[in-house]
């Protein structure tokens, strides 16, 4: 298996596993979006709260076509890039891009692009 479908694998497992964690209830759904395809998978909340409009996502990953791992999102408190390293992809692989690209060089071992 290559690299890029290897990470496809491992990150649509993750999330799945992290939509797993959060079910739906009432007032919101829950909704995953896997595109294997294009590399992009998302995880939010759409529905109502109070008479108020609810689309949060609280996950998104992109995988780019130079096999780099890009957290767009993580708006959960289980810091998903230890969960992506602790499955198997290395950390110089992985783009914490919810970071500014001026101080990603400053978060150590990641990926800055």
């Amino acid at each position: 298996m290559d690299k890029i479908t290897e990470y496809k694998t491992i990150v649509s497992a993750l999330v799945t596993e992290i939509a797993e964690m959060t079910p739906a209830d009432e007032q919101a759904e829950t909704q995953l979006i896997i595109d294997n395809e294009r590399g992009h998978y998302l995880l939010f909340s759409v529905g109502w709260q109070q008479n108020r409009r609810e689309y949060l996502p609280f996950v998104h990953i992109d995988i780019q076509p130079n096999g780099r791992v890009y957290i767009q999102h993580d708006g959960t408190d289980l810091k998903i890039a230890l969960l992506l390293v602790e499955k198997g992809i290395p950390k110089q692989d992985i783009v914490l891009a919810f970071q500014a690209p001026h101080r990603r060089h400053l978060i150590g071992e990641f990926a800055v692009a």
